[in-house]
C-alpha cells in the first residue's frame, strides 16, 4: 500500500466494517515498523481489496482483510489471505492471530479452510451492532 492507494482502501474499509478506520489512520502506517499493508489490484480498477498484518517477533495479528463489495465471492479472499500469510512467514511469524465478527459465516468459512482454529471469544468486541468476536489463530510453518 502507498499513499495513493489509500482513499480506495478507506472506500473499500467503509463500505466493509460498521466501524471502519479513517485515512489518517491508513496514512499513520505506512512505514510503520512491524506493519505489513498489502494491496490487491485489477488492471482495469485499482485497488479492489487489502489487508494488514500487525508482526511482533513470532506473532502476527491479522488486522483489517477486505475486498470491494462487486469482488466478494469470487475467490479473491483467499489469495489476500494466502498473500498475508506468506508475508507473515518471511517476516517470522510462527503463529497468526485474528479476530472476526460470529455472524460473519463466509469469513470463519474461509479461515477454516485455511486451517484457522477459533481460540477465543471476546463478548461484545464490536459495535454497530454490538457482536462478540471470535479470535482465531493459526501456526504459520
Amino acid at each position: 500500500m502507498t499513499a495513493a492507494d489509500i482513499t480506495a482502501v478507506v472506500r473499500i474499509e467503509t463500505e466493509a466494517f460498521t466501524s471502519p478506520w479513517r485515512a489518517d489512520t491508513f496514512a499513520n502506517l505506512i512505514g510503520q515498523m512491524g506493519v505489513e499493508l498489502l494491496v490487491l489490484t485489477h488492471p482495469d480498477e485499482g485497488v479492489i481489496g487489502y489487508a494488514v498484518l500487525w508482526c511482533v517477533l513470532d506473532q502476527g495479528e491479522l488486522a483489517n482483510i477486505a475486498l470491494a463489495p462487486e469482488h466478494r465471492g469470487k475467490g479473491l479472499g483467499a489469495i489476500l489471505l494466502a498473500r498475508a500469510m506468506e508475508v507473515a512467514h518471511a517476516r517470522g511469524v510462527r503463529e497468526l492471530y485474528l479476530e472476526v465478527r460470529a455472524s460473519n459465516a463466509r469469513a470463519i468459512a474461509l479461515y477454516t479452510r485455511f486451517g484457522f482454529e477459533r481460540v477465543g471469544r471476546r463478548r461484545a468486541y464490536y459495535d454497530a451492532p454490538k457482536e462478540d468476536a471470535l479470535v482465531m489463530s493459526k501456526a504459520i510453518e
